[in-house]
């Protein structure tokens, strides 16, 4: 059997209550799925295994957990995305075929999944953003080719705004192929917090990242904190 041309990279931590559903939408795409779980206290892993051609342990932490799977996946192009997030129905082909094209990585434009009016706005405000930026978030489903992500290190080790570090090294090697999509993700976080109370607190989370903040305080503030390496 020829090895995949397509992996997908599932980091997961505590997503018992969606993530055989969110694994099972994603079995008719031509790709491995590689689900790496952070250390769940709950029945995550099991309820994942059924669905997923890999179910790996990390150490806690989106980047190493990532990181861990790419490692382990057999495709040359890797595509990493959230538990709660679903990607087009054709998302297999849109991405070989960006690739294909040229294309080192891109992303797919995201719409956000809930009650809130604002998130339509949200979305297209992300989407635009990263158009403008060649930046792209974790909840626009990142991919790229194994060699280039090899070559720029992979993701950084760190708690928070490993995303915009990975694109910015990817800037250098070529934009983002911006595919329109869109990935559809949970905005539960948004939700549970407030709306705008999240959207200014990432906005200025961002803006301490780009003057030079350390990603470990941005977590603390953000309200995460992984294990320690």
């Amino acid at each position: 059997m020829s090895p995949p041309r397509l992996s997908l990279i599932v980091p997961m931590l505590d997503e018992a209550a969606g993530i055989a559903a969110a694994l099972a939408a994603l079995r008719p795409l031509a790709a491995e799925i590689v689900v790496v779980d952070g250390g769940s206290r709950d029945a995550s892993p099991a309820l994942a295994a059924p669905h997923a051609d890999r179910v790996l342990s990390a150490p806690r932490g989106r980047a190493r957990q990532m990181n861990a799977g790419a490692a382990a996946a057999g495709g040359d192009v890797l595509l990493f995305m959230h538990a709660d997030t679903r990607l087009p129905a054709d998302a297999d082909r849109r991405v070989l075929a960006a690739i294909d094209r040229g294309a080192v990585w891109g992303r797919f434009d995201v719409r956000i999944d809930g009650a809130s009016r604002l998130f339509p706005l949200i979305g297209w405000l992300m989407n635009r953003r990263s158009r403008l930026t060649g930046i792209a978030t974790g909840d626009q489903a990142i991919f790229v080719r194994r060699d280039a992500f090899r070559a720029v290190g992979g993701f950084p080790e760190q708690p928070l705004m490993e995303d915009i570090a990975l694109s910015a090294a990817l800037k250098r090697l070529g934009r983002p192929a911006c595919l329109p999509g869109p990935a559809v993700t949970s905005g539960r976080r948004w939700e549970k917090h407030g709306v705008l109370r999240t959207v200014l607190l990432m906005w200025r989370l961002r803006l301490r990242y780009f003057f030079g903040a350390s990603p470990a305080a941005l977590a603390r503030d953000y309200g995460y904190a992984p294990d320690q390496p």
